[in-house]
């Protein structure tokens, strides 16, 4: 399975993540190749630096939410209200956090992608991401794509 992950929405990024770990679950083989909005998901806030960016990608970089659980939703956001309307039912449902779903495709072998133009055009170097994560061309992903059974984008 092959997606293509160019939302930084909380909800779709909690869609993906949950494909992506019961595909594994179900002894799948699943990449995600994150592009533009994407790699918000990909952040590590602990890596991030100002260093070597220019001065748009310096401002980028501020005004970007800074790990997974900033994400804001993608409908009803309403200032982060919304946001935490579904973390509390989530909690009700006892369902997992955007990063416990993260972290579960990690453990599971999940394959992730950064796109390297929309890397390079955003500002983000490999050194600030998931350590899981490599770079990919997007002439690699298609060609990784075609040789897939299911390409889902999100």
């Amino acid at each position: 399975m092959s997606l293509l992950i160019f939302s930084g929405d909380y909800d779709k990024a909690l869609a993906a993540m949950i494909l992506a770990n019961t595909a594994r679950e179900m002894e799948i083989d699943v990449t995600l190749f994150f592009a533009f909005w994407g790699l918000l998901l990909l952040r590590d806030p602990q890596k991030m630096s100002t260093e070597d960016k220019t001065s748009y990608e310096k401002m980028f970089a501020a005004m970007t939410p800074k790990s997974p659980e900033d994400l804001p939703l993608s409908k009803m956001n309403f200032s982060g209200i919304g946001k935490q309307m579904l973390l509390s039912m989530m909690e009700d449902e006892d369902a997992p956090s955007l990063t416990a779903f993260l972290n579960g495709a990690i453990k599971k072998g999940v394959k992730f992608y950064g796109c390297k133009l929309s890397m390079e055009i955003m500002g983000f170097q490999i050194e600030e991401l998931l350590p899981q994560v490599k770079v990919m061309t997007a002439k690699e992903y298609i060609e990784d794509a075609l040789n897939s059974d299911i390409q889902l984008f999100i």
